[in-house]
Formats: C-alpha cells, structure tokens, sequence
C-alpha cells in the first residue's frame, strides 16, 4: 500500500457514509441531541424528512430504531460510546434478539477523546456489544475505512455496533480501496516474526512500532483488525503460522476487547504467544490523546516492548 496521508477523524467517514447510503430510501437516521458530534448532522441537512431527533433518550431510541427495522427500514443510530451504554438491555432484547439490522454508531470511543475525562471515556464499549449474540462490532482505523464499511452495513442481515474516534488521525487507506471488507483483517505491512493486530487509532500507532522495530532488524507483520467480530480466524491462523506469536493493540480495556477475542480463539485453536497492549483494569482521566496514549501505557513504546516479550516466548524452549 502507499504512504499513508493526513486524514480526518473515524466519525468523519461515518457522516459520509450515510449519506452514500442515503440513495436506499429505506435509509433513516436517528440521532440522540448528538448530531453534530457524531456526523450524522449531515445527513439531516440532506434528508431532514429522514431523520429522527430523539434528545438525550438514548435507551428510546435503541427501541424506535427497532420498530422502524421491523417496518422494513434500514436504521442508523448513533450517540456518544459511553452512551450507547445506556441502552444496553433495550439492544439485547429489542434489537439482537429479534435479529433486527440496526446499525449503532458510538462516537468519540476510548481514551483517544482526552480531555473530556474519564466519565466520557467508554473504555468497555466492544466488550459490552460484542458479548451481545448476532452483533457484528467494528472499529475503523481512519475517515476512508469508516465511510466504506458504513456503506457495507447496508448489506447486514442482523445488527451492528461501530466505533468511532473524535480526533483526527493520519489516513491509513486510499480513498476508494475496495480492500476493505467486513469481517476481513487487512494487512498494511509484512513480516516473519511478530504480528501485530490493531483496530481503531492504535493502528497508526503499530505501524509507528513496526517502523522503530524494523531498524532493530525485526520484520513485522501490522494488521489493521478492523472487525472485532465475527473475528477473521482464517487471517489469524495463517499469521500463526508464518509469525508465531502476536500483539494486539486497542484503545479498548485488556478485557473483552480486541485482544480477549484473539486470546479466546488461540487458546483453543492456535496456541501462540500473544501479548496484549491495551487499557488496563482501570478508568481513564483527563489529558491531551498523545498524553494519555502514554499515561495508560498503549503507544507504540509499548508496542514495540511487547513485541520483544512477544517474540522471546516464541524462541522461549
């Protein structure tokens, strides 16, 4: 792939994304006071008579979103991640159960959103949805990816959580790649002897340790990770065995997340060596994204550190 370049936010390609589904007149949106934080203000620019303003009523909306994808349309809803949480019982029972095609969208997701403080920091949002059966979890990495597989929801049968980032970060994708593909891992750099597996804003930050590794003449391998579930396994087990041992990388607690999902398959599948950087058992707190990306120990130092662990289990007797 090229250079990546200077990009916007992940919530940026969610705004354009809807309205590229806009064309589906089954398509409606539905927003909790939080339209213009999430993106999805420009769809209700565009097709107001589409849009439904519900106010700072998270838990109805989850409700209304599943009564309108019983009536045979297609709706995206979307609010703040750490409120998306709030509507967790009406998720499970309204939207999974019946097996509904609601697509939520929780912006402004992990500790990347910085200075608003650890009570907005949803650190536990894609363990709580992907313990929920029949949904599909996904966390792009920059604004193209977003927009694609927001476009790709279209064709879900059953229901979705996404997250998306508030700050901007470099573009990982060139606009138009048609690799990007729900439930396919995509690989941006090759190597034998660490995989690193990322979703989210952390894998700008794999790719920055890959390079620092690199000079130590250590290859690896950076995928970005961007379907939480349905895992690709397949992708996994080849990297298995071609890398033998792995990192993950997350914005996300260590429990439940990105890496619990690639620990529960290897462990039953593929036992490898895997170490897992991410958020800790702890809450956030205040502070620049770069700030924080250190405080809480998720860089691409500890990256790089965990690869060498990494790798010496593997050479390990």
């Amino acid at each position: 792939m090229s250079a990546p370049s200077s990009g916007g936010a992940s919530r940026d390609g969610y705004g354009r994304g809807l309205l590229r589904a806009a064309d589906d007149q089954r398509v409606v949106v539905l927003e909790a006071d939080l339209g213009k934080s999430t993106k999805s203000c420009n769809f209700r620019a565009e097709y107001p008579d589409r849009t439904i303003s519900l106010g700072i009523a998270e838990q109805n909306m989850m409700l209304v979103a599943a009564g309108m994808a019983a009536s045979g349309k297609i709706p995206f809803a979307s609010t703040f991640a750490i409120f998306s949480e709030r509507g967790f019982e009406q998720v499970r029972n309204g939207i999974a159960r019946p097996g509904l095609a609601v697509h939520i969208c929780g912006s402004h997701g992990g500790i990347h959103t910085g200075t608003d403080g650890s009570s907005a920091q949803s650190i536990e949002d894609l363990a709580i949805f992907r313990s929920i059966p029949k949904m599909t979890v996904i966390h792009p990495c920059d604004d193209v990816s977003a927009e694609e597989l927001t476009v790709q929801l279209m064709g879900l049968e059953g229901p979705s959580y996404m997250r998306t980032a508030r700050n901007k970060t470099r573009r990982i994708y060139e606009v138009g790649d048609e690799s990007i593909e729900i439930g396919k891992g995509r690989v941006l750099l090759e190597g034998s002897d660490v995989a690193i597996i990322a979703c989210g804003v952390m894998v700008e930050q794999a790719l920055d340790a890959a390079d620092a590794l690199s000079e130590e003449g250590i290859m690896a391998t950076v995928v970005d990770m961007h379907t939480i579930k349905p895992l690709d396994t397949e992708l996994i087990d080849k990297l298995s065995d071609s890398c033998g041992c792995f990192v993950s990388a997350e914005d996300h607690s260590v429990i439940g997340g990105l890496g619990s999902s690639l620990a529960e398959w290897l462990s039953s599948n593929r036992p490898t060596p895997l170490e897992m950087v991410g958020v800790q058992d702890r809450f956030g707190e205040s502070g620049g994204s770069d700030e924080l990306l250190q405080a809480l120990e998720i860089s691409a130092i500890e990256i790089s550190s965990a690869a060498h662990r990494a790798i010496s289990r593997k050479n390990s007797p």
